[in-house]
Parts: C-alpha cells; structure tokens; sequence
C-alpha cells in the first residue's frame, strides 16, 4: 500500500489515512490472535535481513544526509538521523532482544474468587492501532514496528520529512518480513508523504487510531496533543538535570556529568542543566565544569558559575527551559537539595533527572521528590533508553502521568481486560 500511494501524487492526505486505516484496523484483528511462535519467527527474520540488506539503507540514508547538509541542518540533528553498520547492528540486535522479551499479552495481572463462585481476572491485552509520529530518527521506524507487533498491536507511521528517504527504506524491509511470514503487510503502515497536512488527516482518525504516541519536539508534542482526537502518550522534550550533592565523590561527579553532557548530545537523555551545591568544594565544581569545556561544550551560568572559569557566559532565564540537543549548558548552584528539587520540578520536563551523592538520605529525598518519569542516583541521564532498561527497543520516553511513564516498552503497549468465569450464575 505504501509504494501505491507514494507513486500516485493524486492521493489527497485524507485518503492515504483512510487507506491504511482501514488495513491497520483489520490487521490488529490477525496481530491480536497471532501466536507468539509466529511473531518471533518475523522478528528474527527481520534482524538477518537488516544486517544482509545493510547497503541498501545506508544508500537511501545517504539520500536524507546529503538534503540534511543542503538544508543546513545542525549537526546534532545530522547526528540523530545518520545510519552506519554500528548502528544497523544496533537495531538488528534490538529486534533479537525483543524477539526473546516474554510475550506480554495474555498475562494475569490480578484475580480473585468471589463468595458466588465467580472468577474474576485482570488479563493483559492488546490495545488495537497506534498512531506514532517522530521525527529526525529513522531508526524509531524499527523500534515502533517490533514493539508494537510483539504486543499484538498495529502501527501506523510518520517519520519526519528530512528521514523519508530511510523510513521507507526501513519500511519495506518490515513489509517484506511480514509477507513472508503470512502476517498482514497493513499491521505496519507508513505515510509516504513529505505533506505536513497527513499529521492533521492521522490526528483527527479516531474511527482507525486508538492510541497517538509523538516523539520529537516541543512544537510537534503541542499540536498533538491540541490536536488528537484520541489518547495521548506525550513524549515531551528531554530537558535532563544532573544535581551534585556536596557529599558527591568527585570523581563520579566528572566522569557521570561529562558522559551525561558530550556522550551524545542530541538524544532526549542529555543533560542540559547542571546544578552544583553551593557547598561543593570550589576544586571540585571548577574541574567539573573545565572537563565538559575541554570536551567542546559551551557553558552559560549563573553568577558564581561564571566566577570559576573566564571561558563561561551568562546564564538568561530563558536557558533554564532549553533543551539545546547540542554541545552547549546551562549551569547554576543552588542551596540544597531541596532547591535543586524545586528547581527541576518548574522548569524540568519530567524526562530523567539525577542527583550525584555519597548521602543515601539526600538521594532518598531526591528520587522520592522529583516528579519526573525517570529519577537516578549516581548514574548518567543517558542510561535513560529502554534497552539500557532490559525492555529491548522502546518508542520513547512518556513524561505524562497516565498509563504509560518512563521508557514506552513492551508492557505499556498493552491495557487489560477483565475475565470472568462463572457456573450459571444470576445476580439477585
């Protein structure tokens, strides 16, 4: 469906969404009743043709870069959308990691015997067609497919413009998979269009899609959830804070702060605010900040951060609610860590925040009292990624607080349904 539709321009957006939102609704009636046996033989021919047909992606990749540079995109950006062999094996190993993940349908999550004789049981379920858009990374198209489908669900897909070119590389590689399976192709579809009005036809298709997941920016998070006439999983940005304690050990705090910054800069995981106690040692606060400096970071801040090194700028309050995606931080100290709490739980948004400190009652505090989806003690914000979870692939990071928070996994695709089991019982 998805090379008919790319190769009549006469398709209006409207009528690609209806398209494949009627081969998606009923694809997830044959996902729903496949057998795990089945699923896992696709994922597993997935992995070894992602690997067998590794050229072929790189040279549609190449397309996306090549317009990527003409346009002047950010380096960051390149970053997020560059395909090589690392990490093509990164997604075909992803796909085995799902592959071997339990199956999560089908499982009772609670029961009880009432006084009548009835049974009662809470069992895991599918959740029917999700609509996911992102933006920038191709690889996504993978994680959502094999997520989806291990959960028994349909997907319907739109990547971002400037990755098309990768996307239905990537795309018809899980249709061939699927075929050659006997699984429905319309169980992963994708928008082969660059027209941004195909995000408004897939917001407003609440008769096909149950369940919008956004992944990308803060503009693209708005208008899906302003726009979606279905439930939302908000992936918003990653405006990550690391907080070190005064009773930090200072060789974790350099090493944690450094790789939480420069590790790669233009995931949702980077830390974009460092806050220091101001009881931390000047030593200690003046090597931190001159390591992710001689790393190539640039670094704004406030009055006694600028005060340690002649290389940082000033820190505007506009900054504190940057998510830079790039070699660049904000950094500021604050009195405790009640106040660094405070700080994260206004201008956070609610992503993954760590706190670096010997003090396990400071730590305590500090993971009990920030209100974000992932809160870490001694560990780097880019651990923030639900393989490093042992989830396998994820479709991003929810900072809501319904259903699904944290790394969007296998688990959180699912919503359950009660059973009940009776011998002929009538209610008096």
């Amino acid at each position: 469906m998805a090379q008919a539709l790319a190769e009549n321009a006469d398709f209006t957006p409207e009528e690609i969404i209806k398209a494949l939102g009627e081969e998606a609704k009923a694809a997830s009636s044959a996902i729903a009743q496949a057998d795990t046996q089945t699923l896992n033989a696709f994922l597993d021919t997935l992995a070894k043709t992602l690997r067998a047909r590794q050229d072929f992606i790189i040279a549609e990749n190449k397309k996306d870069l090549d317009a990527a540079e003409e346009h002047g995109l950010t380096k960051a950006m390149i970053d997020r959308l560059a395909l090589n062999p690392e990490r093509i094996e990164g997604m075909a190993s992803g796909v085995e990691t799902v592959r071997d993940l339990d199956d999560p349908v089908g499982k009772v999550l609670w029961e009880t015997d009432r006084p009548n004789g009835l049974k009662i049981q809470r069992v895991s379920a599918p959740i029917g067609v999700f609509g996911m858009i992102y933006e920038s990374r191709p690889n996504v198209t993978i994680d959502a497919s094999i997520l989806c489908l291990k959960s028994h669900n349909a997907v319907i897909l739109r990547g971002g413009s400037e990755s098309l070119n990768s996307s239905l590389a990537l795309h018809s590689i899980i249709q061939d998979c699927l075929e050659e399976h006997n699984l429905p192709k319309g169980a992963v579809g994708m928008i082969p269009t660059r027209d941004r009005e195909a995000v408004g036809a897939m917001l407003r298709a609440a008769e096909y899609i149950d369940v919008m997941i956004p992944r990308g920016g803060a503009g693209l998070i708005a208008r899906v959830m302003k726009e979606a006439r279905m439930p939302v999983f908000g992936h918003l940005e990653g405006l990550c804070h690391i907080y070190v304690h005064k009773d930090a050990d200072p060789k974790k705090a350099i090493e944690v702060t450094l790789n939480a910054k420069m590790r790669r800069t233009g995931i949702c995981g980077a830390m974009e605010t460092l806050l220091l106690d101001e009881n931390l040692s000047d030593e200690t606060a003046k090597d931190i900040l001159e390591t992710i400096l001689d790393a190539g970071c640039e670094i704004v801040g406030d009055e006694r951060v600028q005060s340690l090194n002649d290389k940082i700028g000033k820190a505007t309050e506009e900054d504190w609610r940057t998510e830079y995606l790039d070699a660049k931080l904000s950094a500021k100290f604050v009195e405790n860590v009640e106040e660094a709490t405070n700080h994260i739980n206004f201008y956070g948004s609610h992503h993954t925040d760590s706190i670096i400190t010997e003090d396990e009652a400071a730590a305590n505090y500090f993971l009990k009292n920030v209100d974000s989806g992932i809160v870490m003690h001694n560990a780097s914000t880019q651990f923030a990624d639900g393989g490093e979870f042992g989830m396998g692939a994820e479709i991003g990071i929810a900072t809501g607080k319904m259903h699904a928070r944290g790394p969007v996994a296998l688990e959180q695709l699912c919503t359950y349904k009660y059973m009940v089991h009776g011998n002929g019982q009538t209610r008096p």
